[in-house]
């Protein structure tokens, strides 16, 4: 069952990555023959807001309405908005009044789309193979844009493409029960700490590519390969690296996934400096490399976050929040216009930034026994368990916190250590199915790290996995 669900988020998260990275191609073609040079620049930017506002609606409607039908409804009218938008994006012309307003309406609705995706997968997070979903969705969207970029011209196929993309989100999204919509994804306090330190390192990550991006180009122009297209090759070892970067972040909890990307940016930033002058195509295929590290990171480590937040349809999308405003911020700030030094310089200063977040929220902490002191599951990022708890303590109440299990996981593990009860038992007795019961039973194995109800009484007694 859980293959299967696997299955399905990986279809669903293909199917809105692929959806973006073809109207955000169109979206950039946006007035062009219409408004001036100067205007058109401030296109891509305005996408980006665009984009950003769709996510941040989309949360404020899902704390207004939580999942109830109308809810359901608005999502739907979205998801029509925004494919009726691609059509006329598609097959009208970019240089009209029409095409830049519509880009606008289609964006948003984008955005908007975006926001329920990405909150699907965080409420399902605790049952999933999260990085397999992330890497082979978003592989299999970067492969299939490839493929349609090369008869970029043909737009039948690349609209017949973009139905069945809909088609995909509209049932997955609208196929979950309503017991899997309302299950329990109260806060169970996120420490600050973690939160911020989660925001500086994914803001730090994606600056450092923007940097190194323009400072390759300084070297492109210095090696004169002037006419290479980058967007051709190297950008296909974004597939290999997002998978890689996604079974990092499934395995040991994802422990060394902050690591990875930490690293594969210093080595991209050593080649640069040391061997880079001669070698563009090589830094452009680290640059890629170093960006899907950090794509898999804010993807994973807020899609973990958000369930046990205040805000989960916030916290969800905060990773790409910050992804776009970045691009502002490299627009504003006119990385592209700084001299070969200036960006350098900032890259270094920015990876200082990571290692530093890094190592006050543990993020180089990477003992195998540290799996028990870690506060937030499979974030990315490490928060340790207290060092002792006062004499009094419940063991039960410690693991819960510790574990950040819900309310309802909670009462489910009491039931669990605490009697000899069978599983339809246990399920009457907390007034829910055996399914539901079961749902929690795997998503608690999942956060304490153990495997069985036997495991799972030891754990209350010596706390050793």
């Amino acid at each position: 069952m859980r293959k299967y669900k696997n299955i399905l988020s990986a279809a669903l998260f293909a199917s809105f990555m692929f959806i973006q990275l073809i109207i955000l191609r169109m979206a950039n073609q946006a007035g062009r023959g219409y408004l001036t040079d100067s205007a058109q620049e401030w296109v891509y930017c305005f996408i980006q807001v665009a984009v950003i506002l769709g996510f941040l609606v989309h949360a404020l409607v899902h704390k207004a309405l939580g999942d109830k039908r109308v809810y359901r409804v608005i999502y739907a009218v979205d998801l029509v908005i925004c494919s009726v938008g691609a059509a006329v994006m598609l097959f009208s012309s970019e240089s009209t009044a029409l095409y830049l307003a519509v880009t606008a309406v289609t964006v948003f609705a984008l955005g908007c789309i975006g926001g329920a995706v990405y909150l699907r997968l965080a409420v399902s997070a605790s049952g999933l193979r999260l990085g397999l979903c992330i890497g082979s969705g978003y592989a299999a969207a970067i492969a299939l844009q490839y493929v349609l970029q090369l008869m970029w011209g043909a737009a039948v196929p690349i609209a017949l493409a973009l139905i069945i993309a809909f088609v995909l989100l509209y049932a997955l999204i609208l196929r979950q029960t309503a017991d899997e919509d309302t299950q329990d994804a109260q806060p169970a306090g996120v420490p600050a700490l973690t939160l911020v330190c989660a925001i500086i390192i994914t803001a730090a990550l994606l600056m450092f590519t923007s940097y190194y991006n323009s400072y390759i180009h300084h070297l492109q122009v210095a090696s004169g390969y002037t006419d290479y297209n980058v967007y051709s090759l190297p950008r296909l070892l974004m597939i290999p690296g997002i998978l890689l970067f996604g079974f990092l972040g499934d395995f040991k909890k994802g422990r060394y996934l902050p690591v990875a990307a930490l690293c594969m940016a210093v080595i991209a930033l050593l080649n640069a400096v040391l061997i880079g002058s001669d070698t563009y195509i090589l830094n452009m295929c680290l640059y890629y490399l170093a960006i899907t590290a950090a794509i898999a990171y804010y993807h994973l480590t807020f899609l973990r976050i958000a369930p046990h937040t205040k805000r989960p349809a916030l916290w969800a999308v905060m990773g790409r929040m910050i992804d776009s405003a970045v691009v502002i911020l490299q627009f504003i700030a006119g990385f592209s216009r700084m001299s070969a030094v200036a960006v350098l310089v900032m890259d270094i200063v920015v990876l200082a930034a990571v290692i530093v977040a890094m190592a006050v929220s543990g993020g180089f902490n990477l003992s195998p026994a540290s799996d028990s002191e870690h506060a937030l599951e499979e974030t990315g990022s490490t928060q340790g368990m207290p060092e002792s708890a006062p004499p009094t303590a419940d063991p039960l109440d410690i693991i819960g916190e510790s574990c950040y299990l819900t309310p309802t996981e909670r009462r489910v593990l009491r039931e669990l250590v605490q009697t000899d009860d069978k599983q339809d038992v246990i399920a009457a007795s907390l007034n829910m199915s055996v399914n539901t019961l079961r749902h929690h039973i795997t998503s608690i194995y999942k956060k304490t790290g153990v495997q069985t109800r036997a495991a799972l009484c030891k754990l209350t007694v010596t706390g050793d996995r």
